[in-house]
């Protein structure tokens, strides 16, 4: 039988719209072909004019374009000091499974390291590890 990984009775996370995970350090949020298409169809573009106006190639990949400080461009700060995602509904695989990644996960040095620019972690609901371990696996299985 396998050893639980050191999460194994759950971890607690609340989105507190801080705008943290979507900020920062320069970075790349990775989209697939699908993902392209499904943002395009939110903001009323085609995909080869989403691609040509708001992802950057990376090698043999795509990432949304960032601001010059290092936010992504859909970020929305809001004058309450809340955040936004101006493309919520079709957001990002990588997206939508922050906090669970498996960088994050890897120790729990690693998910206190994370915690101290996310504010949301340690705090509201407890995810149980089928939930965390299926959001960790659909952001590294994803095909790209």
């Amino acid at each position: 039988m396998p050893s639980q990984p050191w999460y194994a009775d759950g971890l607690r996370f609340q989105c507190t719209r801080c705008g943290n995970c979507c900020s920062g350090p320069p970075g790349y949020v990775w989209v697939s072909k699908e993902e392209v298409a499904a943002i395009a169809r939110q903001v009323g573009l085609t995909p080869d004019e989403f691609t040509d106006r708001h992802t950057r190639t990376i090698g043999s990949r795509r990432s949304l374009l960032e601001l010059d400080g290092g936010d992504c461009e859909f970020l929305d700060r809001r004058p309450d000091g809340t955040t936004g995602c101006r493309i919520h509904r079709a957001r990002p695989v990588q997206c939508r499974t922050w906090p669970f990644w498996a960088s994050n996960l890897k120790s729990n040095r690693s998910w206190e390291a994370t915690g101290r620019v996310c504010p949301g972690l340690n705090r509201g609901e407890l995810h149980p590890l089928p939930v965390i371990q299926q959001q960790r696996h659909a952001g590294a299985s994803r095909p790209i």
